[in-house]
């Protein structure tokens, strides 16, 4: 994947975080989170040690004592943001543009996968019809006993797929949950889960005809 910053512009642009007030660390990563979207959430690995630089060049400072004490921007700091705020502008526009990159992306890869499935199913509906059609055709006791067995296995196809949904859906709200209670639910999230529930339906339909 391409680098979301260029050198020297994370750097900045946590300065930049900084300049509404005093921030913790994950909440300076849940800000580059919602800035893109969702669709880029840096690591603390990537975070911190770049606030350890801005400190000890005396960019930052804690606001409070202790190691998990909110940073703050220091005077220079703000003398620093103030001498590029061209660049921090410059910056603003390269992810407006990045995000709209990477949202285009994704909807793309969510296309092409929902419609490989839809292919699949396609497939798989075909292929029983064509079994279907195979099968000889009896005496009325014969048609009864197919009939009845249609029956009994379109009902428990039904209960399969009833049973994948529930999992489906417990799975995934317990995943939402955990994810909020990080703020990382965006957008993206919601728009990705139309687009797929949507196409889901539609390609499911289309094996019930």
């Amino acid at each position: 994947m391409v680098a979301v910053f260029a050198h020297g512009e994370l750097r900045l642009y946590l300065l930049a975080l900084l300049a509404d007030g005093p921030r913790h660390g994950y909440e300076l990563i849940t800000a580059l989170s919602d800035r893109f979207g969702g669709t880029y959430r840096p690591s603390a690995g990537t975070v911190y040690p770049r606030l350890a630089r801005l400190e000890e060049e005396g960019l930052v400072r804690r606001a409070a004592s202790g190691r998990t004490a909110p940073y703050a921007l220091t005077d220079a700091g703000r003398e620093e943001l103030a001498a590029r705020a061209d660049d921090v502008t410059r910056l603003e526009r390269g992810i407006d543009e990045t995000v709209r990159e990477r949202a285009q992306s994704l909807r793309e890869d969510v296309a092409s996968s929902m419609q490989g499935l839809r292919a699949e199913l396609a497939l798989a509906a075909q292929e029983a019809r064509e079994e279907a059609r195979r099968t000889p055709r009896g005496p009325a006791s014969d048609a009864r006993d197919r009939d009845r067995q249609a029956r009994a296995a379109s009902n428990r196809a039904r209960r399969e797929v009833d049973a994948m949904l529930q999992a489906f859906r417990d799975d995934l709200r317990a995943e939402l949950r955990r994810a909020d209670a990080v703020d990382a639910v965006s957008r993206v999230t919601v728009e990705t889960a139309r687009t797929v529930l949507d196409s889901a339906r539609a390609a499911i339909r289309a094996t019930l005809r």
